[in-house]
């Protein structure tokens, strides 16, 4: 990223304060740069920001600090969504009360448990922004998006979201229900047209590409039908029915939000999630659908998605143990009965965050082409869908969906 593009506010002086919080013995800021923190099609919802800075110690040593700065696109697409609901809001809700609560449950039946990164606060910022610790600085990182995560790294990112389903799940059984911000998140009636719209556009370029994929034949008219349903479908999902099992879905969770640490020998440490942009409160099918097709390896992610939601499982009742939970257990078949109830979901996964997640590295990855319907947005999109890494996942997955159901619209809900 360009300096220029760098606001003049985020510089030394606003970070003043928060070295001299978290660097023991600061004692003033030699040196100070900012630059983009990820590459085009590694982040699309907000600009990142590596901000590096040489300090200098009380003991006149030096000492190299580095941390992530989140702000907002100046689209005016994506100003109008803000509007509606600002994921920044959200993002320090999360960082601030929601994940720490969550720890903190652990910590008090005597886990000691990190779900990501530190956040902390600006004094005079001037606009909505997120400040994170950067974990790169700890060796985390992100797996390999375009290969998939294999099934080591997987059964980690499944225990990790049931150890923060669990959490969520008891906390709402102790201390009633979250606030509207995570239990309606985008899902807002206000926000459906704009919703409506960006999906039509990118739905009419699928729909040009997929007739070209082998055996289309069998699922193509499903396929037609369920495009125009295709946003009140969503809603039906988000809508939440008290009778199930409901966690605080991540909401994201697709590879490059999953960071992970690893021992000398390359073994996994730990695993974080990160950016808590899009959390919503509902079927644990969400977050299910969303990382099992989006981010796992293509052998593996037909072949052992039963295999996948039985680990979950076990870890998620291991963790409902641990943490006292005094509602029914939900049953394995509960789960099961959940991903079938809202497979549609699977169909917006694998047609919206899947065709990022399989792009090679591209100059024209953007926020703004991934869901705009200019020259260049249309060609990105194209470019998503003929991809044929791309190709050879759809080709897989939507025969699968098709078998189960996913396909079909639900009848109609009374209001």
């Amino acid at each position: 990223m360009a300096a220029s593009k760098v606001p003049d506010w985020i510089n030394a002086e606003i970070f003043e304060d928060v070295l001299k919080s978290t660097v023991p013995g600061y004692s003033k800021v030699k040196t100070f740069k900012a630059d983009s923190g990820s590459a085009a099609g590694e982040n699309y919802a907000t600009i990142m920001l590596r901000v590096n800075i040489e300090v200098e110690l009380e003991d006149g040593k030096a000492k190299d600090v580095s941390y992530m700065v989140k702000l907002p696109h100046q689209l005016a697409f994506y100003q109008e969504m803000m509007k509606k609901t600002n994921i920044f809001d959200t993002e320090r809700l999360m960082y601030n009360d929601v994940v720490p609560e969550m720890e903190a449950l652990y910590k008090a039946v005597g886990v000691d448990l990190i779900f990501g990164a530190r956040s902390y606060d600006f004094k005079g910022a001037k606009s909505d922004y997120v400040l994170l610790e950067d974990l790169s600085l700890k060796g985390f990182k992100n797996a390999n998006r375009l290969e998939g995560l294999d099934q080591t790294h997987t059964e980690r990112v499944l225990k990790k979201l049931a150890q923060w389903h669990a959490a969520s799940a008891v906390r709402v059984a102790t201390k009633g229900s979250y606030p509207e911000m995570l239990t309606m998140g985008f899902f807002k009636e206000e926000s459906k047209p704009m919703m409506t719209e960006m999906i039509n556009g990118m739905m009419a370029r699928f729909l040009k590409v997929c007739v070209t994929f082998e055996g289309h034949e069998e699922w193509i008219e499903q396929i037609k039908a369920l495009i125009p349903a295709s946003i009140d479908e969503m809603y039906k999902m988000a809508k939440i029915d008290p009778q199930e099992f409901n966690v605080l879905n991540h909401g994201d969770s697709w590879s490059n939000n999953i960071m992970f640490q690893y021992d000398a020998f390359g073994t996994i440490k730990e695993v974080y999630l990160v950016d808590y942009q899009i959390p919503k409160y509902g079927t644990v099918a969400q977050d299910l659908l969303y990382f099992l097709l989006s981010s796992t390896r293509l052998e593996d992610k037909l072949s052992k998605f039963d295999y996948y939601i039985k680990f979950y499982h076990d870890s998620l009742i291991e963790n409902l143990k641990i943490l006292k939970y005094t509602k029914p257990l939900p049953t394995l078949r509960s789960i099961h009965l959940a991903l079938l109830k809202y497979g549609v979901f699977g169909y917006s996964v694998v047609t919206g965050v899947m065709s990022g997640v399989l792009l090679d590295p591209t100059e024209n990855a953007s926020l703004e082409n991934f869901v705009g319907d200019s020259a260049a947005g249309e060609a990105f999109q194209l470019q998503l869908y003929t991809n044929p890494r791309y190709r050879k996942h759809i080709q897989a997955i939507l025969p699968w969906l098709l078998n189960r159901g996913a396909l079909e619209i639900s009848a109609p809900t009374s209001q």
